[in-house]
């Protein structure tokens, strides 16, 4: 499953990592001042950057998107008091202003998109155009060993590299049917864990989020590393990586002035420098052990197989690999979890759908066969259409020289991003987009036969498309029928009150998810 744009946060320090402690503001009122310095900082180089480059990028600038001036940007983003990379909801009004494309220049120009034709032909038919990444800025960079995992790195030798070993060696039909029996033991854990918790608990609902996270989480563990780890083994390596995603998307204030910011908020960066510490020393272990003799072969062993010819033949390094087992953790976690919190909840507020979720799944008691279940895949699609766990593709970058996007320029070291909820909830193509519906994806609905990655025609696009399109989403797509398939069979969903409605806000946090985790009664279908 894809990463997303949504970066914003602090690197709160757990007792196991004890480095330095967080300057947070309850803690480290002083901190403050430091802040309101940078911020005034930031917004006084702005200003004097639109007001030096007027001539080049103002209101005559050629060729450019439309788009509001880049002080009138900053102001009304600061008005919605939103975090820095929360720009949703000012980015659909823009839209709705200056048009499909759009484009603001700050420190450089960024580029939006916001229609499914123009994505189509940026990213598709537009080949390596659009395939590069803009440079990584810490913590990003930081955590992804300079930018050399696969989200992150250049469009090259080394990236496809990469993707190619993740797609033919650990994502291959063949390989993800190995870990049939860990899904199993998953979802198993998962239904006995809801269950327990409703009956300990003493009640009337249970809170599917955490539960469903550490059991999605423990199978991508086993996945990469091969090993089945200890309870408390498994809590450090789920609290490291949970600790990582926070210093990628809650504090992005290093992207600027680094050799300042480091200064000001030192106990911060000390902090996200002992998270990283902390993973070179529990993962490098995991990705050198030996490997028990019935585990099937997991992402560690191929990372270790890999040589980068382009570089002398030479092993990937333990950060690199770090990097990378880092990402496919998180990468396969985060929005798959995401993504069936939102289907689940729809299941609660539409019980004729997981009528015939149930009757579709209850015929195959070992789920051998999920190919063979169009209702399911339906209101997987759908989830994916109308709750896209990320609202934005990571941004590309201009591969060489300048681009063009429907006959306006993009200049080379712009950042071009991608609306997907947007374009998965175009009105133009899909009948009541804001409702949930299925049936839209069987035989003779307008969503009957989509093209997922995008090839053909884009019509969403939960994966992102083109050269940079997730590498995982088979396998993203393969577990969200499976867990919603055991979910549904094992258990009835309920909502936690009679007659309660679920809400459905959402939020940002490393993905889209919902603001008030879901709640629901569940009753034992055995």
């Amino acid at each position: 499953m894809p990463l997303t744009l949504q970066l914003v946060g602090a690197c709160p320090a757990s007792p196991d990592l004890a480095a330095p402690a967080m300057d947070q503001a309850a803690s480290y009122p002083a901190s403050t001042t430091p802040l309101l310095l940078l911020l005034g900082s930031v917004t006084l180089a702005v200003s004097l950057f639109v007001l030096i480059g007027r001539s080049r990028h103002g209101r005559g600038k050629a060729g450019l998107p439309p788009g509001p001036p880049a002080l009138l940007f900053l102001a009304k983003f600061l008005a919605l008091r939103r975090s820095i990379f929360d720009l949703g909801p000012l980015l659909v009004d823009l839209h709705a202003r200056h048009g499909p494309v759009i484009s603001v220049r700050l420190f450089r120009t960024l580029v939006f998109v916001a229609d499914r034709k123009l994505a189509h032909r940026a990213l598709v038919q537009g080949g390596a155009t659009f395939a590069d990444r803009p440079p990584p800025v810490d913590p990003t960079r930081l955590f992804t060993s300079g930018g050399r995992d696969i989200s992150f790195s250049s469009y090259g030798p080394y990236w496809r590299l990469l993707r190619r070993n993740l797609a033919g060696e650990a994502l291959s039909p063949a390989r993800v049917g190995l870990f049939a029996p860990a899904r199993r033991s998953a979802c198993d854990g998962l239904v006995s864990s809801l269950l327990s918790e409703q009956q300990s608990q003493r009640q009337d609902a249970v809170t599917l989020r955490p539960l469903l996270r550490r059991a999605m989480f423990e199978l991508l563990v086993y996945m990469c590393f091969g090993a089945r780890l200890g309870r408390e083994a498994l809590d450090e390596v789920e609290e490291l990586q949970h600790q990582a995603l926070l210093s990628l998307t809650t504090f992005p204030v290093f992207a600027f002035f680094p050799a300042v910011t480091k200064r000001l908020f030192g106990r911060r960066w000390a902090a996200c420098l002992a998270v990283r510490r902390r993973q070179d020393e529990v993962f490098v272990p995991l990705i050198h052990a030996k490997r028990g003799d019935g585990d099937p072969p997991c992402y560690a062993d191929s990372l270790l197989a890999v040589r980068v010819a382009d570089e002398g033949g030479r092993q990937l390094t333990d950060a690199e690999m770090v990097a990378l087992c880092s990402e496919f953790m998180n990468g396969g976690t985060d929005t798959t979890v995401t993504l069936l919190e939102w289907i689940m909840a729809e299941l609660v507020q539409h019980p004729d759908v997981q009528t015939k979720v149930y009757e579709e799944v209850k015929a195959d008691p070992e789920l051998n066969n999920l190919q063979a279940m169009p209702y399911l895949k339906a209101v997987v699609l759908e989830g994916l259409r109308l709750h896209p766990p990320g609202h934005f593709v990571l941004p590309h970058g201009v591969q060489s020289g300048d681009a063009e996007i429907a006959a306006y320029a993009v200049p080379k070291g712009a950042e071009v991003n991608f609306l997907v909820a947007e374009i998965g909830r175009d009105e133009t193509v899909w009948t009541a987009a804001r409702e949930f519906r299925p049936e839209r994806f069987l035989e003779g609905g307008e969503g009957h036969g989509v093209d997922i990655t995008g090839s053909r025609e884009i019509k969403m696009m939960p994966f992102g498309a083109g050269r940079r399109m997730c590498p995982g989403y088979t396998l993203g797509m393969h577990h969200a029928e499976y867990f919603v398939a055991r979910m549904v069979r094992e258990l009835e969903w309920r909502p936690a009150a009679e007659g309660a409605k679920v809400d459905m806000a959402e939020t940002l946090d490393f993905t889209t998810v919902m603001k008030h985790p879901l709640r629901a009664l569940i009753v034992s279908r055995s």
